[in-house]
This record gives C-alpha cells, structure tokens and sequence, in this order.
C-alpha cells in the first residue's frame, strides 16, 4: 500500500475516531403529566399508537434513542432532528408555561399537525427509512386528521 494511501486511511480513521469525543447531549427531560397533550385531550388508543409509532421519539420527552444515536457524526443529525421536533411540538410539554388558552393553542397546532401529515411532511423521510413502521397508510392520516378535526374533547 502506497505511502500516501497509508497516511490518508490513517488520517481518516483518526478523524472517525477523533469526533466522537463531540457529543451533543441526548436527554430526556422528566415528564409533568399535568402538561401532556393527554391532560388537554382524550387520545383513543388508535391515535395514541400513532403517536407513539411515527412521532413520539422525535416529539416528546420519551425518545427511544437507537444505538446510531451513539456514533457521530451520525449523532449530531439524530439530535438536532429530535431537539427541532421538540421545539414544533412536545407531546410531553403540550401545556408550556406561555400558553394563555390551551384550547385555541390546540386547535391551532391540530391543524397544523393534520397538514403535515397529509402532505407526508411527517414523519420525516430520514426517520421513516430507519424506522419503516412509523410509516403512515392512509386510514392512519384519516384517522388521525379526523381526531384533530373533531376539536377539543377535553380529558
């Protein structure tokens, strides 16, 4: 093997090796359940599955980190994709400290939530090729876009 190749995989391998000391934290802040999207809303058990099979990890405060969570610059990706997620929508924090009217935040964030769903915006196309479950068949988005349409039922 020529010198330069040597040095070059070498080079590369330190690098691989070097980046993974840059860690961004992957937390799991506790969960209120005075604040969830539960405490607001009656969930059925049909969107309740949804919501945990193609939008909790990246949503709430309940992520099920996989072990390509652990490998930068992997990592970096995951992280950023689930802390995103949390700031759009936090099933867990569903009730922030700044919302005045629980009920009118709801029903702006339902239809928000709705159309990205039906336009395939969600779940991502990065989750969905790791995670082909959360992938979303039309009576899914019916039944979902259905449960946001009805408005509030209070729980």
């Amino acid at each position: 093997m020529p010198g330069f190749l040597r040095g070059a995989l070498l080079g590369f391998f330190g690098l691989v090796i070097g980046i993974q000391v840059i860690r961004p934290a992957r937390t799991n802040p506790p969960v209120d359940q005075s604040h969830t999207l539960e405490a607001v809303v009656f969930v059925p058990a049909r969107v309740e599955s949804i919501l945990q099979r193609a939008c909790s990890d990246c949503h709430s405060d309940l992520t099920r980190w996989p072990w390509y969570s652990n490998v930068a610059p992997i990592s970096w990706f995951v992280i950023d994709d689930v802390n995103s997620g949390r700031r759009q929508a936090n099933f867990s924090e569903w009730l922030r400290r700044d919302t005045n009217n629980p009920a009118e935040f709801t029903q702006q964030r339902f239809h928000s939530l709705c159309r990205q769903v039906q336009t395939h915006a969600m779940p991502l196309t990065s989750y969905l090729a790791l995670h082909p479950e959360a992938r979303l068949s039309p009576a899914d988005i019916e039944t979902f876009c259905q449960w946001t349409d009805a408005g509030l039922l209070p729980n």
